[in-house]
């Protein structure tokens, strides 16, 4: 673990944090998929999504803003400059939320041909958290590469 979290240098907390993002992200949509196959016996669309749909999004939202603050404080413990951003970082953090947003819109337009459609309003919003999902985990993955390997030069 060490080898892929640290490879001799230091972690920026921007870094961490997108590290955090993209596990919170897989981890609450496994706990999504697992509550909602586990809700009943019958069609999916008949299950109860929205609540569980609801507790899951919430919970992750809190995770990651209590993992954070407490990563932070962690850090901040050894390394003065843990909070520290720079121009690199927020140019890394600019170039992954406009990656991970291609998904947010993607999700979107998805959502909007299964409304025009008529599909079941279970679909309509599994298709956009799904979406959301998708779009912190790219987001995060572009985030760690930019940091690992540096920015696309065009």
């Amino acid at each position: 673990m060490s080898i892929i979290f640290y490879r001799g240098a230091a972690v920026s907390a921007q870094e961490k944090n997108a590290w955090i993002l993209g596990v919170v992200a897989v981890l609450g949509y496994a706990v999504y998929l697992v509550l909602l196959l586990g809700s009943g016996v019958g069609a999916l669309t008949e299950r109860p999504y929205a609540q569980i749909m609801l507790w899951t999004i919430g919970g992750g939202i809190i995770a990651g803003i209590v993992i954070n603050i407490l990563v932070g404080i962690v850090s901040g413990m050894f390394r003065r400059d843990a909070g520290r951003v720079d121009q690199r970082d927020r140019q890394i953090a600019r170039f992954g939320d406009q990656v991970g947003q291609s998904f947010v819109i993607l999700g979107a337009v998805s959502a909007l041909l299964l409304a025009m459609l008529e599909a079941d309003s279970f679909w309509i919003a599994n298709v956009i958290y799904l979406g959301f999902v998708l779009s912190a985990v790219l987001a995060s993955i572009t985030k760690v590469i930019g940091y690992r390997r540096g920015l696309p030069e065009w």
